[in-house]
């Protein structure tokens, strides 16, 4: 058991016992069910936001229900009108203090799920309102508007393609300003020339990776590497044309941190759609990111996302898994850091060769999770937001 749950329960344990034994004994000296049940209640809050603000809780998107007095003192409320409402029905006047015992642990226990679904639901309408509202700042730093990067294994047959639509269709859409435009290639430890193609077919930057180390590893190099203002990234097998990132591009210039592609989104067109197994898999994926993320996002697994190049630069340093899940970090990290993120439609057209298979990847993924979670409550991503930095 690790140390922040060790002291959640501590806490929690106490918390219960104060307000339980508080509320019998006033119950027991003739205190009318409502008086003893908020008077119990409240000294129990008090308690319980002071020892989680000192004891328990980092810096953590999950933490936020206790560091805002507001969202905590409206969880109070409808907690505490269960509780009350639960205890006047179980207890009766006269009941000794065993029945007393009983109906006040029935309440506090009632009253725990609805505080549980309280926290998430206000938490998830706080994140989402927060991120969808830009925030204009001075532009980065950078010498091309747009950095494309490319993450590639084993695609010599068709990067040089690849290459050549990104070129036509992106730098048409940019304004026709092939100045504008860095393409990053990040060749993922492959063994088919893959890199070697990526430069002859005119890529501005081809970094190898001597092995394969996962497409998170690859964008991470990439990022690292990159020399523009916004820095996007996308598949080689270009599922989504290349003239989609021009509007992810505007996206960002106009405020935002973060915009994402989502496959899920209600405007999104499917020209080609992916095997049933594989779309099922997604789906699965995309409800098992729910435990963790407080965003409720349709889609974390679309591989065409576009940051402000300081926000991915800092995304990416203090990210730390290369795998299926790397895109998730990403959102937890844009969850902890407040910033500005919204999902867009995109028009997808699924490839019938894939590196992505769904159960191997879902287990993976899942494990990953784990890994986020444990990170993130043992305090080992960075607390300052991208704008303190």
């Amino acid at each position: 058991m690790t140390l922040f749950v060790r002291r959640f329960a501590t806490v929690g344990i106490l918390v219960t016992a104060i307000d339980i034994c508080l509320a019998v004994l006033l119950l027991n000296f003739g205190w009318p069910v409502f008086l003893a049940d908020i008077f119990a209640l409240g000294v129990a809050a008090c308690v319980a936001r002071a020892l989680h603000r000192i004891v328990t809780l980092r810096d953590d998107p999950f933490a936020r229900w206790v560091r805002e007095p507001a969202m905590f003192l409206a969880v109070v409320v409808v907690a505490g009108t269960v509780d009350l409402v639960v205890l006047a029905v179980t207890y009766s006047d006269g009941a000794t203090v065993g029945e007393g015992f009983v109906a006040k642990s029935t309440a506090v226990l009632a009253a725990a799920v609805v505080r549980a679904l309280a926290y998430r639901l206000l938490l998830f309408r706080v994140v989402r309102t927060e991120q969808e509202i830009p925030v204009w700042s001075t532009p980065p730093l950078g010498e091309r508007r747009l950095s494309l990067i490319i993450p590639a294994f084993c695609e010599s047959d068709r990067i040089g393609h690849t290459l050549k639509r990104i070129e036509d269709e992106l730098g048409f859409a940019i304004g026709g300003q092939r100045a504008d435009l860095e393409v990053v290639v990040v060749d993922d430890g492959s063994d088919d020339g893959t890199a070697q193609v990526a430069l002859e077919a005119g890529a501005d930057q081809v970094i190898r990776l001597e092995e394969n180390s996962g497409k998170g590893a690859a964008v991470r190099a990439g990022v690292a590497a990159s020399c523009g203002r916004t820095v996007a990234f996308t598949d080689a097998d270009l599922a989504y044309s290349p003239a989609q990132v021009a509007q992810l591009l505007l996206l960002v210039e106009s405020g935002y941190d973060m915009v994402v592609g989502s496959r899920r989104h209600t405007d999104t067109r499917t020209l080609v759609r992916a095997g049933r197994l594989r779309e099922a898999g997604g789906r699965l994926i995309n409800m098992a990111t729910h435990a963790l993320l407080l965003g409720h996002y349709r889609d974390t697994q679309c591989g065409l996302k576009a940051f402000r190049a300081d926000v991915a630069k800092n995304l990416f340093t203090a990210s730390s898994l290369n795998g299926f899940a790397f895109d998730v970090e990403l959102f937890h990290l844009a969850e902890r850091w407040r910033l500005s993120l919204i999902e867009v439609p995109v028009e997808v057209q699924h490839s019938e060769r894939s590196t992505v298979r769904v159960i191997r990847d879902g287990v993976r993924l899942i494990v990953d999770l784990v890994r986020i979670r444990q990170r993130s409550r043992n305090g080992e991503y960075p607390s300052l937001s991208i704008s303190d930095t």
